[in-house]
Formats: structure tokens, C-alpha cells, sequence
């Protein structure tokens, strides 16, 4: 194949599928318009801290650089893309993209000439901001330096503003309690999710209209389904799976997807091993239809229950970790939460989850544990209800005080529809 017979045989401009971040081939699903007017938003009124989370492929990276592309010459910028570092090299790093000299400096010297850099930025005019992605990766001392930059201001505006782009992880760090002043900080924060059904066909057919052609080939509805299914809406396993399905199309001289060319793809890419873990959807049979391979297997299912629990373990550990920090917490709580998360990851690591324990007796354990909390928190730590159109700040306890009911009623539907 000669470069340019592909484009040549789809008559299209580019790859539409193609791995690369491109703000060119940016979809705006209605979670991706909504951090993108919090971003552009936040950007307008200098506002402090902006936070911008999304699962590994959301399209973090992409909604980024369409953002850099849209800022207007009075903001000076400085990305940093690699976080596996230490504290010396981030402020070098930071001053580095500022265009600031770095050579032979120690930290004090770049912290000032990194604020004489920002008082001058400011009498000129300008706007700095500072974007780190994969922020995931900083600990919680490298986010309180991070924090400390921030503390050069004015009466009125931060001298620098600073987005923090990461995964779900990123979250948990900032959840801990040393962190509380770093959360305080955060003036906006939105979240990537994935793409529903709908809009997993749309994105398809934005990225082929970039591509110089709607036209191009035609997916089958079943064909969408089978895509939607084992991406689940990540953009890019959307691409990766489209992609080979456009080369299969290539090779066989076609226009035509199929879902039984999207069923050999994804069986040869061997999609739930490689992208998903043991969390996959069940294997697409030959022959049948996308409504019958959605439903998993048994095995499957009890493992994607046991990843729910722990993560609803994991958000009651950290709420009473912060109460223990203001007041006592019973040693009820603390004990259920011990035992329910050992029994999780026993049955985690079993090969026949049904052997070891029964899913029914941790949701009873479960909702004897959300009752003794609720109780505690109602009793010693409830406050109004928060009215704000805003994202609820990362204040565990106050989260969890104003949505008390609402958090009932989502668990125990949860536990109602899992456990029987």
C-alpha cells in the first residue's frame, strides 16, 4: 500500500482516526462543550485554580490544545507535560516554558526569578498560565508547591493561574487532608465522561466530515453498536477500532462496515484483554446480535460489583479519615470498613467469587455501614445544604452532610438492584 492510497481509495483528506491529539478533530459531546465553557470561562475571569479531570481517552489533551489555540495574545503560557519529576525540576520546567533562563540555577533562584517575571507580566498586561497535564503523577508535596506559586496576587486577580489536567486519580490525592488548603483554591472544576450511544455515532461521522468526507464509508447500525459496546464511548478506543475497521475496509475494496467485520476486529484485537481488564464486555459470538452481546458473563459481573464496592469503601474510608481529624469517630465505623474491604479483596483475588463469600452479605454489611455513618455525620457534623450551580468543592464532609438523602437513596437503589 503507497502512502496516500487510503486517503485516494475513501476520498478523504487525512486519517479520520488517527491517535494523535488534534484539536482539528475535536467532538464537542455535552460534557466536552461543558468543560470547554468552564475552561474558556475560567480563562476570561482569571480565576485561580481550574481542575479538569477525564479517564485515560476522554479527550483531555485534545480539549486542551483547542483551548491553547483560541487564547488571545495578552496570555503568556507555560505547559508542563511531564509530572514524574521533582520539586527543582518542575519550577525549572515551569520557567523553561516561560522562556526564563534555567542553567546553573538553584531553586531559589528560580522561584524568583519566577515571581519578577509574573509582577512584570502583570504591569504589561499580561495573563500567565500555567497548564500541567498527567497530574495525576504529582504527589501531595509537589501539588503544595504547585499551591505555593499560587500565592503571589493582587487585591484583585492571582498573577498566575494555573489548570490542572489529570485523571480520576488526581481526585483521590486531592481529597486527602493535607491537601484541604490546595481544594480550598479550586475555583473550577469539571469532568470528562465518556460518550453515550448517540453520541459514539456522531463522533464517528464529525471525525469523517474533518476528514474531507461523511461519505467516506457508511457503519451499519449494528456495526455503531458493537463499537459502542467495547469502547464504551472513550474516544480514543473509538479511534483505535474505527481505524482498523477503516484498513479492513481498505483491503476488501469496500464501503461497507458491517458488524460482522466490527465482531472480527474487535475479536482480533482481542479488546477485552488488551484495553479493559477483566471489566470487558463479553465476547462477540459470530452471528450474534449486538442486544445478546451486551449482556456479561456471570464471572464478569460479580467482579464489576466488587470494583463498585471497594470504590464506595474507599470514598466512606476517606470521609471518616477527614472526620477523624475534628472529632471521634466509633470504632463501629472503622471496624466495618476493615472488615468489608478485606472481604472485597479476598474475593477480588479468588478465580470463583461465589466460593469464598456471598455478594449479598457484604451489601447487608454495606448498608449496616452507610446507616452508622449517616447517623454519625447527622448527629455531629450536618450543615445546610449548599445551594451552588458550580461543581461541589472536594470537602468531603460537607459533600457528604448536604447530600445525605440523595446519597441514600442512589446507594441503596444501587445495592438494591445488584444484591436482589
Amino acid at each position: 500500500m503507497k502512502k496516500g492510497d487510503y486517503e485516494q481509495f475513501f476520498n478523504l483528506s487525512a486519517k479520520p482516526f488517527e491517535l494523535v491529539p488534534n484539536p482539528e478533530f475535536l467532538y464537542l459531546s455535552k460534557t466536552h462543550r461543558k468543560a470547554m465553557t468552564y475552561l474558556e470561562y475560567g480563562i476570561r475571569e482569571k480565576a485561580g485554580f481550574i481542575l479538569l479531570t477525564g479517564e485515560v481517552g476522554s479527550g483531555k489533551t485534545t480539549l486542551i490544545r483547542n483551548l491553547i489555540r483560541q487564547l488571545d495574545g495578552q496570555v503568556v503560557l507555560s505547559k508542563v507535560f511531564n509530572t514524574k519529576v521533582n520539586s527543582d525540576q518542575l519550577v525549572a520546567m515551569i520557567n523553561d516554558d516561560f522562556g526564563l533562563e534555567v542553567e546553573g540555577k538553584d531553586k531559589t533562584a528560580l522561584l524568583r526569578d519566577l515571581y519578577a517575571f509574573l509582577i512584570d507580566s502583570y504591569s504589561k498586561g499580561l495573563h500567565p498560565v500555567l497548564i500541567i497535564d498527567e497530574a495525576q503523577n504529582l504527589n501531595w508535596e509537589l501539588l503544595e508547591e504547585v499551591r505555593m506559586l499560587s500565592n503571589l496576587e493582587t487585591d484583585s486577580s492571582k498573577l498566575l493561574q494555573i489548570i490542572l489536567v489529570g485523571q480520576p486519580e488526581l481526585k483521590q490525592v486531592l481529597a486527602k487532608p493535607e491537601l484541604r488548603q490546595f481544594r480550598q483554591r479550586i475555583n473550577i472544576s469539571c469532568h470528562l465522561y465518556h460518550l453515550m450511544r448517540e453520541e459514539t455515532e456522531e463522533y464517528i461521522q464529525h471525525r469523517l466530515v474533518v476528514a474531507g468526507g461523511r461519505d467516506a464509508v457508511t457503519f451499519s447500525k449494528q456495526a455503531i453498536d458493537i463499537i459502542f459496546q467495547y469502547s464504551r464511548g472513550v474516544p480514543r478506543l473509538i479511534n483505535i477500532i474505527c481505524d482498523f475497521l477503516m484498513l479492513a475496509a481498505f483491503i476488501d475494496k469496500t464501503r461497507e462496515i458491517s458488524d460482522s467485520m466490527a465482531r472480527d476486529i474487535v475479536k482480533d484485537l482481542e479488546f477485552e484483554n488488551q484495553y479493559w481488564d477483566f471489566e470487558g464486555p463479553r465476547a462477540v459470538q459470530d452471528g450474534a446480535p449486538a442486544e445478546q452481546a451486551e449482556a456479561p458473563a456471570p464471572a464478569r459481573k460479580d467482579h464489576r460489583v466488587l470494583h463498585e464496592i471497594r470504590d464506595m469503601l474507599k470514598d466512606l474510608a476517606g470521609r471518616v479519615e477527614a472526620l477523624e481529624r475534628k472529632s471521634s469517630v466509633p470504632f463501629k465505623i472503622r471496624d466495618l470498613i476493615k472488615e468489608l474491604s478485606g472481604k472485597v479483596e479476598a474475593l477480588e483475588k479468588s478465580s470463583s467469587v461465589t466460593k469464598i463469600a456471598v455478594p449479598k452479605e457484604i451489601g447487608k454489611r454495606l448498608e449496616l455501614l452507610e446507616k452508622v455513618l449517616e447517623e454519625h455525620f447527622e448527629k455531629n457534623h450536618s450543615v445546610p445544604e449548599k445551594i451552588d450551580s458550580r461543581p461541589e468543592p472536594y470537602d468531603t464532609m460537607i459533600k457528604y452532610a448536604s447530600k445525605a438523602e440523595t446519597d441514600k437513596n442512589v446507594k441503596r437503589s444501587f445495592l438494591q438492584r445488584i444484591f436482589g
